[in-house]
């Protein structure tokens, strides 16, 4: 009985290993067009050796390696997987209620998490910065089970919480007494520079790759304002100290001009929204080479579901004050030349939908290949990556393919045909 038992256990083994995908095995991939998402121009001819994870050669076609499998993607136009730099994949989606996230149990949570990263992966993302979640440290949970493979997703770069004044933008407020929210609601909530180090060191303790700061007030947070300052100049500096003295990067949330000076100088990495920066704040922005990451589609979302839906008038209102001035200081920074990656606030709208904001960037003043490296090899640079972004050797085998011509039609990649994540096809 014992050896029945054996004989079946090595044959599931033998099976289980044979339908393993090819990730160990040499890929020769053709390709149709290239993007390689660092150069400013796409080449034809061209073909992708792949070995295990990662991408051994680019180069003009010929004879595949030595026992390769082609992979015929001749007819596609064949580029680095995509890279959204502020998602919010492990919390439930925006919606009207306001206690939707503190209802959600963190098992709840968990689930949800898992299945936005699916289909944030199957829209051709293979790699998201994921900037913050009401139930703290969440995000670290979801990208270990992405590298452990328990669940299909992007590779995720995560923040923990946000760190964030009591009752200030990245709180849950309006819901419960703040003080009565649940402790891992609260894991980055900090009065003093002291109390902001403290807990800047906690969350890179518990896994974050990296911190998000809440400079300014939120559209989406009841009580408080975007244009108005929150973290100080102090509490970021104490902030940026810890993390930089780990080799981790912090990012700030600020829509208005003074919160985004105040992150500026304290030494933050990037910027997100900058819905209200005046072009001083650009020109600040640009002597540091502070990134900015801008979530330009999103407001017409807000605009038209929230409405709809009922979201509170609050948010609606914020929102409309916001918009336009946002999508008019992108077109100035994309002008003066202010180092900006591809960002989109997914979780305010539907994940899966990230590729929605390319045909805004385009339209407030990025040509079409300027967008695509946003969202690859500029991607990579603002994350501090050297080994996604770009169809180059050494990099991670992360592609997607589009029947279209991007160039030609930036809405293209609004519908992926084709996806690759560490050589594996998995859409």
């Amino acid at each position: 009985m014992q050896r029945v038992r054996h004989r079946h256990l090595i044959a599931a083994l033998a099976a289980a290993l044979a339908a393993t995908p090819a990730a160990a095995q040499t890929l020769y991939v053709q390709a149709g067009r290239l993007i390689d998402g660092v150069s400013d121009d796409a080449r034809t001819g061209q073909c992708i050796t792949i070995e295990a994870e990662r991408i051994k050669a680019v180069g003009p076609c010929g004879a595949p390696p030595a026992g390769a499998t082609r992979l015929d993607w001749s007819g596609f136009t064949v580029l680095p997987g995509l890279i959204d730099l502020h998602t919010h994949l492990a919390d439930l989606g925006q919606s009207a209620d306001l206690a939707a996230p503190i209802k959600a149990s963190p098992a709840e949570t968990a689930l949800v998490g898992a299945r936005n990263a699916r289909v944030t992966l199957n829209a051709g993302f293979t790699a998201v910065r994921d900037v913050g979640t009401y139930r703290g440290l969440s995000d670290v949970t979801l990208r270990n089970a992405i590298e452990r493979g328990n669940v299909p997703g992007p590779r995720m770069w995560v923040a923990g919480a946000y760190l964030t004044i009591p009752k200030g933008g990245g709180e849950l407020n309006g819901v419960v007494p703040n003080e009565d929210l649940p402790p891992d609601m609260r894991l980055g909530v900090a009065a003093t520079p002291e109390e902001a180090a403290a807990k800047t060191t906690y969350l890179l303790d518990h896994g974050a790759d990296f911190i998000k700061t809440i400079a300014t007030g939120a559209v989406l947070a009841i009580g408080t304002e975007p244009g108005a300052p929150e973290l100080t100049v102090d509490q970021l500096r104490a902030i940026v100290q810890v993390a930089h003295a780990r080799g981790k990067k912090v990012t700030a949330h600020a829509h208005g001009a003074i919160g985004i000076q105040n992150a500026i100088n304290a030494g933050v990495d990037s910027i997100e929204h900058a819905s209200l920066a005046d072009q001083a704040t650009l020109q600040l922005a640009k002597k540091h080479g502070t990134w900015l990451a801008m979530d330009i589609y999103n407001g017409d979302y807000i605009e038209d579901v929230g409405t709809k839906e009922g979201w509170p008038a609050e948010y609606l209102r914020k929102n409309r004050e916001t918009t336009d001035a946002q999508r008019a200081a992108f077109r100035r920074a994309v002008a003066l030349g202010v180092n900006i990656g591809y960002a989109t606030d997914a979780g305010v709208y539907p994940h899966g939908l990230n590729a929605r904001q390319f045909r805004y960037m385009v339209r407030y003043g990025m040509t079409a290949m300027q967008a695509i490296q946003s969202a690859t090899g500029r991607a990579a640079v603002e994350i501090g990556r050297e080994d996604i972004g770009a169809i180059a050797p050494g990099r991670y085998a992360d592609m997607v393919a589009v029947k279209a011509d991007p160039l030609a039609d930036i809405a293209a990649l609004e519908q992926i045909d084709h996806v690759m994540k560490g050589g594996v096809i998995v859409r």
